[in-house]
């Protein structure tokens, strides 16, 4: 018969209902119980087999006697099966193949099964229990594995129930935490470890708890967690585990709670830890700013080595100056001035100050930051409860990572002082304050590069010209450092003398390129290391006329200038640009333009208008914009905006800006005569010059005006050629400016008269009395010019009380 209630084979033990096979024998040993697990074991259908001796069908194939009429356990001897109690035996199979299985021979008191009801079942003596003896054999390895974890394994393994409590534990975890059996028995993880935190990456700053339940909800295990926390038996030494979780359920598939296995790892993690610090110490001194490098360290070492941590260097060390011999053993005897904190730092809960006492249960650690014999400062590190005092190899790594930032620390301190010493070389070598002058206002700003080098070559300059003309100039020398300020400085200097010979711009570029080329010529090759940075060094050059409202400009490689005029849009100018200083023998351009009264030039390098973005096209048109935005205001205020703006970077490369409002020379001021080229016109022209000077109000400068256009339009009418032009400007309160024109090239010169001769004195007499003079050529001629200042005390400065009344 097959027994009822057994159903589809569920997984489970070997003893479970469908999986082991129950055959019942009466007293003459015949089946009389066949189950559906048997009949799927042996092979046998129920009704092939019901009402047949057993041992007929249950037959050994090695000759071993299952069934034996002598058997001690069958006393009424109606041969029943021999006693075994899960030993293997091999049978033969319905379909001749042979069953290993593993028998269970139980006798049944009389009455069998059934009692007194009668039926077959009151017949049952023997129960036989087949286990199919593969099956047997894996699960009793099972069981023997599952009873060495619980009793014998190292391996800490604990069970969580489904509201996360303890549900049980194995000896190896009652040992490896310090903590009795019972005592863990319905508390959660952090009730008996509350310091504990996880420090995997991944999961740094959940709770455990959290953890177990993801696994409860989700059945994903979490492999290799790292779990550090102190253990009751050493409180101030925190260990640290490797812990996996999975989920625990039953044959059905229902949710009994979550284990976990652990196994120390303390040592390993710490020096993986040492290591991976080692190899972070490569972000300590990514640049050469000392406060930037202590920042870093600081990054580096907490959370992983300190709870907290803070740097103090000595001012001289902040500042990049030149500290004096300092004590080894203490920065306060360093340098006069207190160590400034520079850097600080703290894990969660740690502020990362200095507590005033070191840390209860914790430790603290203050190693100097030194230099050769020259201590820079100390780095203090903290750990808090329940962390202990700094082991040896942890003051090993600190001392060793502190060593590589003291040598950072050293090495932007002498960067700052060389930068600070470079800065303060070229920024003598620039205009420290621009001149005034009536024809233009100006503003300047100069940005150094944020680089390694930060010095560069770009230059500026406002240089006053005869005829209330002024020259305004910027330029770019190729690289950086103090090679290229020095180089600078050269050609700021060679543009000036340049100037004040009132040369055209195109003619000034064209002699200065010559000279770069002729100093290029003039270096060794054998001894030069490095090319020139005069060569390829760009500059404008333009120069503003206010008498005529226009100005001329030429460039050398160089961006062409801004021109914003009243009312309309930022743009600039339509240019030639000819090629860098000493590149080629090509001539220059000078390009001519009129400007409107009050409008705005903007020169400026590119490092100005590149930056980051490396786009010059972008960046003159954000100057546009910027420039339009605020024409209305004073230069000064416009490059304040400008600044404030962060167009002017200075990121990649040392940046110049030159802004000037240009101003037109009134006609009021101005007063011109043409004379004919007879000597007997002089006189006419000296006293149109006094009647001038009267309107003026300027009769103080009457008798050195005088006396210079007496001189001037002689020397025109004697030596040059029609036509002869006198012209007198007012610069407002700053100078008189005479100007006599003629048509030669003919240059007169100073020179100093013998006693015995009677002419050869005029020129002498010029320069004593104008406070500067001299000659500018132009296309028709030239024009020689003198100017004097103007003040009520402008006699006595010119030094007319020499000539007596």
């Amino acid at each position: 018969m097959t027994m009822p209630g057994v159903g589809e084979h569920r997984p489970g033990t070997p003893f479970s209902p469908g999986t082991m096979a129950s055959a019942v024998l009466d007293q003459r040993g015949d089946i009389i119980g066949w189950d559906t697990a048997a009949q799927n074991l042996y092979g046998y259908p129920a009704d092939d087999v019901l009402g047949k001796p057993a041992r007929a069908i249950m037959v050994p194939v090695d000759g071993r006697p299952l069934f034996d009429p002598d058997n001690p356990n069958d006393p009424d001897g109606t041969g029943g099966p021999v006693e075994s109690w899960g030993e293997e035996w091999a049978l033969r199979g319905g379909s001749g193949g042979v069953v290993r299985v593993a028998l269970y021979v139980l006798r049944l008191a009389p009455g069998g099964a059934g009692g007194a009801g009668g039926g077959p079942a009151a017949n049952a003596a023997w129960i036989i229990v087949s286990v199919e003896a593969e099956r047997m054999e894996r699960w009793a390895t099972d069981q023997a594995m599952l009873a060495g974890l619980a009793g014998q394994s190292p391996i800490s393994l604990t069970v969580f129930d489904q509201d996360n409590s303890v549900r049980w534990v194995n000896p190896a975890t009652t040992e490896a935490f310090g903590v009795g059996r019972d005592a863990w028995f319905g508390l959660r993880a952090s009730d008996i470890l509350p310091d504990a935190e996880i420090v995997s990456p991944g999961l740094r700053g959940r709770s455990l708890e959290s953890v177990i339940e993801q696994v409860q909800r989700t059945g994903e295990p979490v492999i290799d967690l790292h779990y550090r926390t102190p253990v009751p038996t050493e409180p101030t030494r925190p260990r640290v585990w490797s812990c996996s979780y999975f989920r625990l359920q039953d044959s059905a598939g229902r949710r009994l709670g979550v284990c976990e296995s652990a196994f120390e790892i303390t040592e390993r993690y710490e020096a993986q830890r040492r290591l991976e610090l080692l190899s972070r110490s490569s972000s300590i001194g990514t640049t050469l700013d000392v406060i930037r490098t202590c920042e870093e360290l600081v990054a580096v070492v907490v959370p992983e080595l300190a709870d907290a941590a803070w740097v103090d260097l000595a001012e001289p060390v902040v500042t990049g100056e030149e500290s004096p011999q300092p004590d080894p053993r203490a920065v306060h005897r360093a340098d006069p001035k207190p160590p400034r904190r520079v850097a600080r730092g703290g894990a969660a809960g740690h502020d990362g100050g200095p507590p005033e006492e070191p840390p209860a249960d914790g430790g603290q650690l203050v190693l100097p930051l030194t230099a050769g014999a020259e201590t820079l400062g100390t780095v203090t590190l903290a750990r808090t409860a329940p962390k202990g005092p700094f082991p040896d190899a942890d003051r090993a790594l600190a001392t060793e990572l502190i060593a590589h930032t003291a040598v950072c620390v050293d090495n932007g301190r002498r960067y700052a002082r060389e930068r600070a010493t470079a800065l303060l070389f070229q920024r003598n070598l620039l205009p420290q304050e621009l001149p005034e002058h009536t024809a233009v206002d100006t503003a300047h700003h100069y940005i150094p590069s944020k680089g390694p080098t930060g010095v560069g070559g770009d230059w500026y300059d406002v240089i006053p010209l005869s005829g209330a003309r002024v020259g305004l100039v910027v330029g770019d020398v190729v690289g950086h450092g103090l090679h290229a300020a020095v180089t600078m400085g050269r050609l700021r200097t060679t543009v000036r003398a340049l100037a004040a010979l009132d040369l055209a711009p195109d003619e000034l570029l064209s002699r200065l390129d010559d000279l770069v080329g002729q100093a290029r010529i003039d270096i060794d090759p054998k001894e030069a290391k490095d090319t020139d940075p005069a060569v390829a060094a760009r500059c404008l050059y333009l120069v503003y006329d206010a008498v005529h409202g226009r100005f001329a400009a030429a460039s050398a490689g160089h961006l062409p200038p801004v021109l914003v005029a009243p009312g309309e849009p930022a743009a600039p100018l339509d240019m030639p640009v000819g090629l860098p200083l000493g590149v080629g023998g090509l001539p220059f351009e000078s390009a001519e333009f009129e400007i409107a009264e009050n409008s705005l030039l903007a020169l400026f390098t590119d490092g100005l208008v590149t930056g980051a973005r490396q786009d010059p096209d972008a960046g003159v048109a954000e100057l546009c914009r910027t420039l339009t935005e605020h024409a209305g205001l004073r230069p000064a205020a416009i490059r304040d905006r400008l600044a404030a703006s962060g167009l002017p970077d200075g990121a990649r490369d040392d940046a110049a800006l030159l802004l000037a409002r240009v101003h037109a020379l009134a006609e009021d001021d101005m007063a011109g005569w043409d004379i004919d080229p007879d000597p007997a016109k002089v006189a006419g022209a000296r006293a149109s010059s006094h009647a001038q000077l009267e309107r003026w109000g300027l009769g103080a400068l009457d008798f050195a005006v005088e006396l210079i256009v007496s001189e001037l339009v002689t020397n025109a009418i004697r030596y040059g050629a029609p036509p002869v032009h006198l012209r007198l400007l007012r610069d407002k309160d700053r100078a008189l400016i005479c100007e006599v024109s003629d048509g030669r090239e003919t240059s007169p010169h100073l020179r100093r008269a013998r006693p015995d001769e009677e002419g050869g004195r005029g020129l002498f007499l010029v320069a004593q009395l104008a406070d500067r003079w001299g000659t500018r050529y132009t296309r028709d001629g030239k024009t020689i010019w003198a100017e004097l200042p103007i003040g009520p005390d402008a006699g006595n400065a010119m030094g007319l009380d020499a000539f007596g009344d």
